[in-house]
């Protein structure tokens, strides 16, 4: 449940992120912001404008409902881990010392 929640999320912020460039500014259309002095903007004067409105807000309500369902999940915690399984000696570190090879003696003559 939480890798799908995730998922949406990851892939609503991205399509937030798209429609957000899309848009154009207040008295600022694309010509302007490449430095051409046309007059037209990517979808027309005001063509598209009511469509990426509505899409943004969609997606803006999904984004927040996505966080605060991920926050829920982060609050509750998991019901189990990982450490629950570890053994006390592996906690404790009586793991058995690794072998030294033996210097042999030193030869006398």
């Amino acid at each position: 449940m939480i890798i799908l929640v995730t998922t949406v999320h990851i892939l609503v912020s991205l399509g937030l992120i798209v429609v957000v460039l899309l848009q154009t500014g207040k008295g600022t259309d694309m010509g302007a912001a490449f430095g051409g002095g046309s007059s037209t903007t990517v979808f027309g004067s005001s063509g598209a404008g009511n469509f990426l409105t509505r899409l943004t807000t969609g997606m803006a309500v999904v984004f927040m409902l996505t966080c605060l369902t991920l926050g829920y999940f982060t609050e509750r915690g998991p019901v189990t881990s990982i450490f629950d399984t570890v053994t006390p000696s592996a906690q404790t570190g009586d793991a058995p010392a690794a072998q030294s090879p033996e210097k042999p003696a030193p030869a006398s003559p």
